[in-house]
């Protein structure tokens, strides 16, 4: 079964990288029309999520938000066939505009790293490939479940330069010498840990959820310039956006830094509410404390 699903997959992506990029994306938008009469779990975790972070829309718009994300989800599949199977030289010209790249470059010239927080906004991988232009990247990276897909991934996130090291102690090392050492690290602020001790419940979207707290160590720990990076989908490619965290995030207070690096997620998606993932269970709560939003699903 999982070698059927592992050709399906690959034959996908090698059909959308043939089609020229408007043909891919309209192609992913396509599926997912066709995907949402179904009321997937996908879907029902989003209509739960936009309900929560934004209660005062009226119905009728959080049912539109609602498709529209969906849709912008498997956009973001099919156009991934151009990000990871072409040459690099092809995927920077899909780049339309960079906003504020001279924050990090700055801060490399003076040999300060960077800790990029990368929320699931946009094209996310758009933003991990051109890190590795800006100077010596390191990212963790856990493989993903469908194991024949590994190195397609691997080879891909790899090959402007960027190092990939694996989520455990040993991966944690090798990305706090990088940026103790002036690179750069991408990581993501808005994927709830596993661990229980790895996060604190704060404040996102009005809403208190699981946040993990890798980043705030990390930042503490390393002194890095926090960046908020992410690449909106637009008519065309993509335009890459870097924007400076607000300086609570420095805060020694976990509390105050948390609420920060969700303020920053926050800002970000605003920009293109639709392109975040909402699909995605962001809303838990560790340790429970009655009942869950997702108990149903």
């Amino acid at each position: 079964m999982k070698a059927v699903q592992l050709f399906a997959i690959k034959s996908l992506l090698a059909i959308c990288a043939s089609l020229p990029l408007p043909l891919a994306r309209a192609l992913g938008r396509g599926i997912g029309r066709l995907y949402w009469p179904f009321r997937s779990r996908s879907r029902k975790v989003t209509e739960i999520n936009i309900a929560a972070a934004f209660p005062t829309m009226p119905a009728q718009e959080q049912h539109q938000l609602a498709k529209q994300s969906l849709l912008a989800t498997t956009e973001l599949f099919t156009e991934m066939g151009h990000v990871w199977l072409k040459p690099w030289d092809y995927v920077a010209g899909l780049i339309t505009k960079v906003n504020g790249v001279e924050l990090i470059e700055s801060a490399q010239a003076q040999g300060r790293g960077v800790i990029l927080l990368v929320p699931h906004l946009g094209n996310w991988e758009m933003i991990g490939l051109h890190l590795g232009t800006l100077g010596q990247t390191v990212s963790l990276y856990q493989p993903p479940k469908l194991a024949g897909l590994g190195p397609l991934i691997e080879r891909a996130r790899q090959s402007t330069g960027a190092t990939l090291v694996p989520t455990n102690s040993r991966g944690l090392a090798q990305l706090l010498r990088c940026v103790k050492k002036g690179g750069i690290s991408a990581i993501l602020p808005d994927q709830a840990p596993s661990d229980l001790n790895s996060g604190e419940n704060s404040e996102f979207m009005g809403v208190d959820c699981f946040t993990g707290t890798l980043s705030s160590n990390m930042i503490r720990r390393t002194g890095a310039l926090a960046v908020f990076g992410y690449a909106r989908r637009v008519p065309g490619g993509f335009s890459i956006h870097y924007e400076e965290a607000t300086p609570d995030i420095y805060d020694e207070d976990t509390a105050v830094s948390l609420k920060a690096l969700n303020r920053g997620v926050e800002r970000a998606l605003r920009s293109c509410v639709e392109q975040y993932q909402w699909e995605y269970k962001r809303f838990r709560v560790r340790p429970r404390d009655g009942e869950g939003l997702y108990d149903n699903i």
